[in-house]
């Protein structure tokens, strides 16, 4: 049986962002661990507009290429690691933007967080996304990944410089969802 694919979706575009960084160091950590095979989505590559679909997602009569390539990517994916900065308490609007241009394309999959941020470490991006993405039926693991004060992480090549509990949280994130999207696989094909 092929590896499940785990998506690292980059959820900032903000011009001199951190999140492209923090996601090639959580993309290294994942291939490492071996339980999936990896994938990195850039918002910022993918340029969906602000949504402009006619019919509600549900419905998956989509109209627009962008939107058809967008659920062709999601829809590859077992599970998704959702990068995501903080911004005044909640997560982008990108990547809003980005879960309701879709329905069924997330559902019955396996989702996890690296966020950063100031001393809150974009915790409370996270907790706001947790809501959404449990609304379209995602399972969120509880494991996650949180960097406060990130610019002490971010080496003068760019690279991220991790300490040990940033290692630990992404391993053992890694680890629950490898579990739940193992679990989570024979739903999503009794659906398909």
């Amino acid at each position: 049986m092929d590896k499940p694919v785990l998506q690292i979706i980059v959820a900032s575009t903000r011009p001199g962002r951190a999140g492209r960084e923090v996601a090639e160091w959580f993309r290294e950590r994942a291939v490492a661990a071996g339980h999936f095979d990896v994938e990195l989505v850039d918002l910022a590559e993918v340029g969906l507009p602000f949504l402009d679909e006619p019919n509600h997602p549900k419905l998956k009569q989509y109209v627009n290429a962008h939107t058809k390539e967008w659920s062709a990517t999601v829809d590859r994916g077992d599970a998704f690691v959702f990068v995501t900065p903080e911004y005044n308490h909640s997560f982008t609007a990108v990547l809003k933007n980005a879960l309701d241009f879709l329905h069924h394309e997330w559902q019955h999959k396996a989702a996890g967080f690296v966020s950063y941020g100031g001393i809150s470490g974009g915790t409370r991006a996270v907790n706001g996304l947790r809501q959404v993405v449990s609304t379209l039926k995602m399972i969120p693991v509880v494991e996650a990944v949180n960097i406060p004060f990130y610019q002490q992480f971010i080496a003068e090549d760019g690279t991220v410089a991790p300490n040990d509990v940033m290692i630990a949280a992404a391993d053992a994130m890694l680890a629950e969802l490898a579990k739940l999207t193992g679990a989570l696989r024979p739903m999503r094909l009794a659906h398909a």
